[in-house]
This record gives structure tokens, C-alpha cells and sequence, in this order.
């Protein structure tokens, strides 16, 4: 029987599938994990999500189901080695007695590439069934390697109800029993934001509080000075993180500085990954302002450089200029737009020849062969540019696809554009003239 000395978080641990609170879609009578439940069947996986969502606990469970032996490892602490002896001791399950292990690595995105890569064969033999714990997406922290022999299943985190109901079997736990008025309760389940663990911390401190002060009954001013902190929590990896980033994007795509800065703050302080950010920076560089001012680019990249050189907290005062200067920055995604409607038109379009005169001709049977034959050279032309030259395949139409905005550089660059389609409209004037 556990006794009333153990966790909380051990105590109201469940014991099967059934117990587990959240992470319906997963569990649920048609979820994919209830099926690898119920089939037993051996498949390794990466289980993706915020804090406090019941990851760890989801593998203890299906290791149990499908497995003789379970072998936990934490990337912060473990390294090559540690795989080594878990391969070792796997090896041997299944010489002595055939018996099947399960490697469960929590927080596998802090793992470096050669680590991760120790896990490959032995994953792909099937020797180890691999089960991968992770808050950040694997698509950037999972090697792709790795990531194609493992399933990914995503896990949210806990909304209000599964909060309530977990906060409930927690005090049925509690010895000897508390009570929060309502007002409390629901201050309670608002600071842990959809993290189970952490939901379950604050109920532990605050039943401690009423015992220090022989309370049974918890009102909000009792909170007050226990929450403090956990008001302020940031989600990493939930619905929250995602609006912020968000509302960060969009700030600078709206030319406010002052609240791309106020995001940018939020986030840092809420502990969000600076990796994550920098590379959203430098997206936003290339996306919101690309040509109009190509300066903004080369500042974000200089910004980030300076972060990976300098550290916290010094390196976050470059990433703050950055924003600023992105904000202010005239913006155009024509670019953006432009790569992707060639993306789009190449996706449907069927596979057209390159034309001869622009082919590369590095034989003498190329040659022969016309490649290359009729190109224009255009720095031998006027301006350096060959004017009425067609550099697409024969018989598409011409598309204009990035159109510069009247703004910062791309002004610039729409009055090239325009001088040398009329030097293509007087080509072609002149070669007409000729004809006739």
C-alpha cells in the first residue's frame, strides 16, 4: 500500500490506460494508442508534448503491455554509454529468455545527433523498442533518421475539465483532507495552465500550507502568496506558446515595435527555447520584408550569430534590436508570394524540356547537337542585358510572379523591372519591323 510519505504525483500515478486522464484522441475507443494498447504489438514512438501531459507515464504503461523490461534513461544525464549498457542489457533479455525491452529516453530533443544516431541500428533490428519523450518538435530536435523508424503521437495539454477531474482524485489522496472554495479551485486550475504535474505540485504546496497553518478550508487570499509565480507560467509547447509566437509575428508584421518587444519579453521570460526564436526572427526577415530592405535579413542573421556567441542574458539584447529594426522596416512579402506560386505551378505542371540555347554544352557532340547555339551573352549585350530573350521552356507562357511593392528597395526594383521589359518591348518592335 503507498504510503502517505510518497509524491503526490507517485500516488495518483495511474496504474492502467484507463486511469489516465486526457490525450482522448490517443485513448480514446478508436485511438491509435489504445489499439497499440490492446494489439500488443511492439512499434517505437516519439510522444510529443507539453509538460505535465502524462508522457512518461504513457510509456511505463505500454511498456508494461508489451514488454519485459522497461529501461528508462534522461537525455540531460545520460550519454553513449548509457545506450551501450541498455543495449547490452537488451541483448541479453533476448539471448537468455527472449525477453523484449522497451528504451524509454526522456527529453530525446537534448540528445546531440551522434548520440541519437547510437540508437539507430539497434532500433532498426528491433532489438529495442525505442519510445522517445520530447516537449519540443521532433521534426527540428529528432534526426530524421530516427524520426522515420518511430511514430510521433502528439499530446495536449489538459483542458479545464481534465483538470478538474484530476485536482479531484488528488484530494481524495490528501491526508488528512483539505477543502479550496471555489474561488480558489478555479484560480488553482487557471495557474496550471493544462500541466498535470504542475497542478499537482501546487495542490501538494498548498496542503502543506494548510496543515503548517491548521487550515481544512483554503480561500483565495491563501493563494495569493503561493502563486505568485505560477501566474506567470509560459507553456512551451501548448496552445498559449503558439499564440504568442504568433502574436509576436504579427506585431512586427504590423510595425509595432513596442509590442513585438512586449511578446519577445513574454516569451523570454515564460523560458521559450532561443533556438526556436531566433530561427522564427530570421523567417520573419525573409517573409514580412525579404527585398523591400534586404538589410533586415542580414541583421537577423547577425543578431542570432550574436546569441550563439554571447549567451543569455547579453545575446537577447541583439534579438530585441533585430525586432525593432524589423517592425520599422518597410514591408513586402512579394517574394514570398512569388516562391510560392512557382512552387505551386512547377507541383502541376507537366516536366518541360530545357530549351537548346540554354543548355549546357561542355562536348563537341553537344555542340553539334545545338546546345547552347543561339544564347545571348548578356554582358556583350547593351546594358548587359539581352534584351527580348526568352529563358523559359518553349511554349509556356510567361509568367510574372514576383511583383516588387512600392516600397523600401522593391520601389527600386519595380522601375528596373519596368525599364527593361520596355527595352523587350522595343526588341521585339524592332525584330517585327524587320520581318516585315
Amino acid at each position: 500500500m503507498i504510503q502517505p510519505t510518497t509524491p503526490l504525483a507517485e500516488q495518483l500515478r495511474p496504474r492502467n490506460i484507463d486511469h489516465v486522464i486526457g490525450q482522448h484522441h490517443l485513448l480514446g475507443e478508436q485511438g491509435p494508442l489504445r489499439l497499440a494498447f490492446t494489439t500488443k504489438q511492439l512499434q517505437s514512438m516519439i510522444l510529443w508534448g507539453p509538460p505535465g501531459v502524462g508522457k512518461t507515464t504513457l510509456a511505463q504503461l505500454y511498456a508494461q503491455h508489451v514488454a519485459d523490461e522497461f529501461i528508462a534513461l534522461s537525455a540531460v544525464l545520460a550519454g553513449v554509454k548509457d545506450i551501450r549498457e541498455a543495449v547490452d542489457r537488451a541483448q541479453q533479455n533476448l539471448q537468455l529468455d527472449g525477453r523484449k525491452t522497451v528504451l524509454f529516453i526522456d527529453e530525446i530533443h537534448r540528445f546531440s545527433k551522434s548520440q541519437q544516431d547510437a540508437l539507430l541500428p539497434h532500433v532498426e533490428s528491433g532489438l529495442i523498442t525505442f519510445i522517445g519523450a520530447t516537449t519540443e518538435n521532433p521534426s527540428f530536435e529528432v534526426n530524421s533518421a530516427l524520426l522515420s523508424r518511430a511514430r510521433v503521437y502528439v499530446l495536449h495539454s489538459l483542458n479545464n475539465n481534465e483538470l478538474e477531474q484530476l485536482y479531484q482524485r488528488a484530494l481524495t489522496h490528501l491526508i488528512p483532507p483539505i477543502q479550496l472554495d471555489k474561488e480558489a479551485q478555479t484560480i488553482l486550475l487557471e495557474s496550471a495552465d493544462g500541466d498535470g504535474r504542475r497542478l499537482i505540485n501546487l495542490i501538494e504546496q498548498v496542503h502543506h500550507f494548510a496543515l503548517h497553518h491548521n487550515k481544512t478550508l483554503v480561500t483565495t487570499s491563501d493563494l495569493k502568496p503561493l502563486l505568485l509565480n505560477a501566474l506567470r507560467r509560459f507553456d512551451k509547447g501548448g496552445e498559449q506558446f503558439y499564440d504568442q509566437i504568433s502574436a509576436l509575428h504579427k506585431s512586427v508584421r504590423g510595425s509595432d515595435p513596442d509590442a513585438a518587444l512586449y511578446w519577445f519579453c513574454r516569451m523570454l521570460d515564460g523560458g521559450a527555447d532561443i533556438q526556436y526564436l531566433m530561427r522564427r526572427i530570421i523567417r520573419m526577415a525573409w517573409e514580412d520584408i525579404g527585398l523591400a530592405d534586404p538589410r533586415a535579413i542580414q541583421l537577423a542573421n547577425d543578431a542570432a550569430q550574436t546569441y550563439e556567441r554571447l549567451g543569455s542574458p547579453e545575446g537577447e539584447l541583439a534579438l530585441a534590436q533585430a525586432l525593432i529594426y524589423l517592425a520599422v522596416a518597410p514591408k513586402s512579402n512579394a517574394g514570398y508570394q512569388a516562391f510560392n506560386q512557382a512552387k505551386a505551378f512547377v507541383s502541376q505542371d507537366k516536366t518541360r524540356d530545357v530549351p537548346h540555347h540554354l543548355r549546357n554544352a561542355p562536348t563537341q557532340l553537344m555542340k553539334q547537337l545545338g546546345y547552347g547555339k543561339t544564347y545571348r551573352y548578356a554582358h556583350d549585350e547593351p546594358e548587359a542585358y539581352a534584351a527580348g530573350e526568352n529563358y523559359f521552356p518553349e511554349g509556356m507562357n510567361k509568367p510574372q510572379w514576383y511583383q516588387p511593392t512600392p516600397r523600401g528597395l522593391e520601389q527600386k526594383i519595380q522601375e528596373k523591372l519596368s525599364h527593361l521589359r520596355a527595352l523587350d518591348e522595343a526588341y521585339f518592335k524592332q525584330y517585327n519591323k524587320d520581318k516585315s
